[in-house]
C-alpha cells in the first residue's frame, strides 16, 4: 500500500508537469471556490436578514402567553449568556376631559427592545428619532391618537387604572407591534415597575406576558431546546415566520432560493468534474495497461488512481475554499453601500463544508471513470482499440444521485425540494435522452443536403450517437442549472413587487359601527382614497370539532394552539377575498345551512375536513356551523385576512364592528386627523413604519439574490468552458488528420463552429424543456408561486447555448488551425 501511494505521488508529479491535471484541477478549483463563495455569501446574507427580521419581534426569541413567565427561564438564559427583557400588555380605558378611549397598554422594563429601537418625538411626528430608553417610573409615552382623542398635550397626565402618569413623549414606532391588526388599540407605553400600582391586573384579567431573549445563535438553540418542555398550555414560542407571516414568507423563499442556487453550482461543478475525470482516465489507458503487464492487480490500480484523485481533491479543495472566501469578501466590499450596515460574520463551518463539498463531488462524479480503469485488459499495450468494460449503470448513476441528494439536502434542509428536483430531473433526463437521439438521427439525414463544412461538423456529433447525447446532456444540465436559477429569481422578484405595490394599504380602520359605515365610505370617496373590502368583525372562540373539545385535538406547538387560546375574529362575506383560494370543498354562498370556510393550515392542525361541525362561543352563546370548504390565505399581504369566514349574513345578529384597509399618500395625511374627529369611536392604525421596514428588508433580500445569482452564473460559464475543453481530444485528432490530408483552415474553422454551435443549440433546446418541468415543480410545490409558461427562454437558451458552446469550442480548437499538425499531435 505504501509502495502504491509513493507511485501515486510520482504519477501526480509527472502528470502535473505534463499538464494532464490542469483541467481536472481547474474544474475542481472552480467548483469548490464557487460553491464556497455562494455558501458563504448566502449564509451571511441569510443570517443578516434573519437578524434584521428579529427587529420585528424586538428579540431573537420571544415566549408569549397569558401566564407569568417562570423565574427559572431567566436564570437559565443568564447561564447561557443571553440578554433578557419582559413586557406586559393589557387593555384599559382612559377617561380624560370627559372623553373615553380604549387603549392598549404595554409595560416594559430596562433593556427593551433587545433588537431594533423605539422611535419618539416631542412634537412633529415627521421628526421622530430612535431611542433605546424607556419611560421612567411615573411617566408614559403615548401615540398621537391618544392626545388627539382625549384633548391632551405633552406634559399632561393620564390615569391608567389608579396610577397617574405624566406624558413625556409621543410614541411613533415600536418594533414588535404585534397581534391581529384589527384588535390593536392606540398605544400607551409605561414602565413595568408601575403596573402593580395601577391595580388593573386582577385574577382573571386578560393579560399577555412576553419574555424576550437575544444572544448567540448556538446559545439560543440550546436554550430553546431546554425551554420547550417547560412551556404550559397557552404559552408558545414566537418567531418571525409565524408572528410576521408577511415577512416570514419572504425570508423562507429567499432562503430556499439561496439553497437552490447552491444546488445549481454543485450540479454545474459535478458535470464539469465528471467530464474532466473521464478525459483524464481515457488518457491513462496505456499507462494502466503497462502497470497491469508489470503485475499490478485491479485493487492496486484502483488504489493508485484513487490516491491521486484524493490528493488532487485535498489540494484543490483547500485552494478553492481560500479563493471562495476571498471572492465573497470582495463582493461584500464592492457592494458595501448597498448591503445592511451590520452584516453577519462569515460562518467558518461553511468554509469547512466547502472543502468537504469538493471531495464529495469528486467522489460522486469522478469515481465511476476510475472504476473503469481497473477493468482495462493488459492486451491494450498491443491493441490500442481495446477499452475497459463499462461500469455498472447502477454504480455510475447511483453515486451521482447519492452525491446530489446529500448536497441538496444539506443546502436546503428541505426533503420536498430535494426529492422534487431529483425525481423530475431524472425523469426528464431519461425522456430527453431519447429526444436527443432523435435529433441526432435527424441531423444524420441532413448530411447529403448541406455544405462540406456543415457535413464535417455534424458528422462529429452523429458518428457516435451515445457519446453525442451524453455531451448534449452534460451541457444541457449546466444550462438547466443556470436557467432555473434565473427563472426562480425573476418570479420571486415579480411576486414581491406584486405583494407590495406602490398603493399597498398603509392604514387600517378598526371599530367602525354600522351607523358610521356609509358616511365613512363617502368620506374616503370624496378624498379620492381607495379602500379594500369592508369586513364585519365578530369576536368568538372555537370550542369543539364534531363535538370534541379542541384542547383534546390540538398538537403542542402547532399553529392551532395559539388560535384556540384566544378569541378569533370571525367574519362573513359573499365573495372570496382576492388573495384567498379554495383548496377543498367550495366557497360559502349562503344557499345552504349555516356554513364556514376554514383556513387550510388551521384545518390541517385540527384535522378539520369539509362536512365537519364546528362549535363556537360568541358572547356567551353557542353557535354550530358546518365546514363547507378550506382555503389558502396569503398572510403576506397588507389586507385583512381571516381564519374563519361564514356564509353571508349568518352572524349579523351578533354585536359586530367593521374593518377595512386603505392607502393614504403623504400629501393626504391631514385627512387622517379629520377622520379621527369625524369618527371618534373608530381606531386608525398606521403601518407606514412597518411597511418601510418590510420594504427595506425585501430590498436587501433582493440584493442578496441578485449577487448570489451573478456568482452562480459566473461559475456556470467558467465551468462550461472547462467542460468543453475536456471533450476535445478526439475532435482535435480528427481535425489534424483532415488538415494533413489537405483541408483548408477556413473549412476546419467553419466545421468547428458548426459542430459546437449545433451541440450548444441542441443542449439549449433540452435545457429549456427540462427547466420548464423543474420550474413547474418548484413553483407549485416549493415556492408557492403561480406557474406560467416561459416562452422567452425557449427562444433565448438555444441561441445562448450555441453562442457560448460554439465560442468555447472555437477558442479551444484554434491551435489546430494556427499550428502545424505535428506540433498539435505532440501537445495532445
Amino acid at each position: 500500500m505504501v509502495r502504491n501511494f509513493k507511485l501515486a505521488l510520482k504519477l501526480i508529479a509527472r502528470d502535473w508537469r505534463s499538464g494532464e491535471l490542469t483541467i481536472l484541477m481547474a474544474a475542481l478549483l472552480i467548483a469548490v471556490a464557487s460553491s464556497t463563495a455562494v455558501s458563504l455569501l448566502g449564509d451571511r446574507l441569510t443570517r443578516t436578514m434573519s437578524l434584521q427580521a428579529a427587529e420585528f419581534l424586538a428579540a431573537d426569541l420571544v415566549i408569549g402567553g397569558h401566564q407569568e413567565p417562570s423565574d427559572a427561564w431567566r436564570q437559565q438564559a443568564s447561564a447561557q449568556g443571553l440578554l433578557v427583557a419582559g413586557t406586559t400588555e393589557f387593555s384599559s380605558v382612559l377617561i380624560e376631559n370627559d372623553e373615553l378611549l380604549l387603549v392598549g397598554v404595554k409595560a416594559v422594563e430596562e433593556g427593551y427592545p433587545l433588537r431594533g429601537s423605539l422611535r419618539t418625538t416631542l412634537g412633529d411626528v415627521t421628526a421622530a428619532v430612535e431611542t433605546h430608553d424607556i419611560p421612567k417610573s411615573g411617566e408614559a409615552w403615548v401615540e398621537q391618537r391618544v392626545l388627539t382623542t382625549l384633548g391632551l398635550s405633552l406634559g399632561g397626565e393620564i390615569t391608567v387604572g389608579e396610577k397617574p402618569l405624566r406624558i413625556t413623549r409621543i410614541l411613533t414606532h415600536e418594533p414588535d407591534r404585534r397581534g391581529d391588526l384589527y384588535s390593536l388599540s392606540p398605544r400607551v407605553l409605561m414602565n413595568r415597575a408601575d403596573v402593580a400600582e395601577t391595580r388593573v391586573i386582577q385574577p382573571g384579567s386578560h393579560v399577555h406576558y412576553y419574555e424576550l431573549f437575544a444572544g448567540d445563535e448556538r446559545a439560543l438553540r440550546t436554550f430553546k431546546q431546554w425551554l420547550k418542555p417547560q412551556l404550559h398550555p397557552g404559552q408558545r414560542i414566537l418567531d418571525v415566520h409565524e408572528d410576521r407571516p408577511e415577512l416570514g414568507n419572504a425570508l423562507n423563499r429567499a432562503e430556499r432560493y439561496l439553497g437552490l442556487t447552491s444546488i445549481a453550482v454543485v450540479l454545474i461543478s459535478g458535470v464539469a468534474i465528471a467530464m474532466t475525470a473521464r478525459r483524464y482516465t481515457e488518457r491513462h489507458y496505456d499507462m494502466t495497461a503497462m502497470l497491469k503487464c508489470l503485475g499490478a492487480r485491479e485493487r492496486d490500480v484502483l488504489w493508485i488512481y484513487a490516491s491521486q484523485f484524493l490528493i488532487v481533491g485535498l489540494i484543490a479543495s483547500s485552494l478553492g475554499c481560500a479563493l471562495g472566501y476571498l471572492a465573497q469578501h470582495g463582493v461584500i466590499q464592492l457592494l458595501r453601500s448597498l448591503l445592511p450596515h451590520t452584516l453577519a460574520g462569515p460562518g467558518w463551518l461553511a468554509v469547512i463544508f466547502g472543502a468537504a463539498t469538493g471531495l464529495l463531488i469528486l467522489l460522486g462524479f469522478a469515481l465511476p471513470p476510475i472504476l473503469r480503469l481497473k477493468r482495462l485488459a493488459p492486451l491494450r499495450v498491443l491493441r490500442r482499440d481495446l477499452e475497459p468494460l463499462p461500469s455498472s449503470a447502477w454504480v455510475v448513476y447511483g453515486l451521482a444521485a447519492l452525491t446530489l441528494s446529500a448536497l441538496l439536502w444539506r443546502y436546503t434542509r428541505d426533503w420536498t425540494m430535494t426529492v422534487s428536483v431529483l425525481a423530475i430531473a431524472g425523469a426528464a433526463i431519461a425522456l430527453f435522452s431519447l429526444l436527443g437521439l432523435s435529433m441526432l438521427g435527424l441531423g444524420r439525414l441532413l448530411l447529403p443536403y448541406v455544405s462540406l463544412s456543415w457535413r464535417f461538423g455534424l458528422q462529429h456529433l452523429t458518428r457516435q450517437p451515445r457519446l453525442g447525447v451524453s455531451q448534449i446532456l452534460a451541457f444541457a444540465l449546466t444550462l438547466v442549472a443556470m436557467q432555473v436559477s434565473i427563472l426562480v429569481r425573476t418570479e420571486l422578484l415579480q411576486e414581491w413587487k406584486r405583494q407590495l405595490p406602490e398603493d399597498t394599504p398603509n392604514h387600517f380602520a378598526l371599530n367602525l359601527f354600522d351607523t358610521d359605515l356609509a358616511r365613512f365610505r363617502n368620506t374616503l370617496n370624496q378624498e379620492g382614497i381607495a379602500s379594500s373590502a369592508y369586513y364585519p368583525i365578530v369576536r368568538g372562540r372555537l370550542t369543539a370539532v364534531n363535538g370534541k373539545d379542541v384542547f383534546e385535538i390540538v398538537h403542542k406547538d402547532s399553529r392551532a394552539e395559539a388560535s384556540i387560546n384566544r378569541e378569533l375574529s370571525l367574519t362573513w362575506a359573499s365573495e372570496l377575498p382576492p388573495d384567498n383560494r379554495v383548496v377543498r370543498g367550495k366557497w360559502v354562498d349562503g344557499s345552504g345551512p349555516l356554513s364556514v370556510s376554514v383556513e387550510t393550515e388551521l384545518a390541517k392542525s385540527l384535522d378539520i375536513e369539509p362536512g365537519d361541525k364546528l362549535t363556537f362561543n360568541i358572547a356567551g352563546q353557542e353557535l354550530i356551523a358546518t365546514v363547507i370548504g378550506t382555503r389558502s390565505v396569503r398572510w403576506d399581504t397588507m389586507t385583512p385576512n381571516f381564519f374563519m369566514i361564514f356564509s353571508p349574513g349568518s352572524l349579523d345578529t351578533y354585536p359586530h364592528t367593521w374593518l377595512t384597509s386603505f392607502y393614504v399618500p403623504p400629501e393626504l395625511k391631514p385627512v387622517l386627523g379629520q377622520l379621527a374627529k369625524s369618527f371618534p369611536s373608530m381606531t386608525i392604525l398606521e403601518v407606514d413604519a412597518l411597511l418601510k421596514q418590510f420594504q427595506t428588508i425585501l430590498r436587501q433580500v433582493t440584493s442578496a439574490i441578485e449577487y448570489v445569482l451573478l456568482l452562480a452564473l459566473a461559475a456556470g460559464f467558467t465551468v462550461l468552458f472547462a467542460a468543453v475543453r475536456a471533450t476535445l481530444d478526439e475532435r482535435i485528432y480528427e481535425d489534424v488528420l483532415l488538415r494533413t490530408m489537405g483541408a483548408s483552415r477556413r473549412l476546419l474553422r467553419n466545421a468547428q463552429w458548426v459542430e459546437f454551435a449545433a451541440l450548444g443549440f441542441l443542449a439549449g433546446i433540452l435545457a429549456s424543456a427540462i427547466s420548464e418541468v423543474i420550474a413547474w415543480t418548484l413553483f407549485s410545490r416549493v415556492f408557492d408561486l403561480a406557474y406560467r409558461f416561459h416562452w422567452e427562454t425557449w427562444l433565448a437558451t438555444p441561441v445562448l447555448g450555441a453562442l457560448v458552446v460554439g465560442l468555447a469550442g472555437y477558442l479551444n480548437t484554434r491551435s489546430v488551425v494556427k499550428n502545424s499538425p505535428m506540433r498539435v499531435l505532440r501537445e495532445l
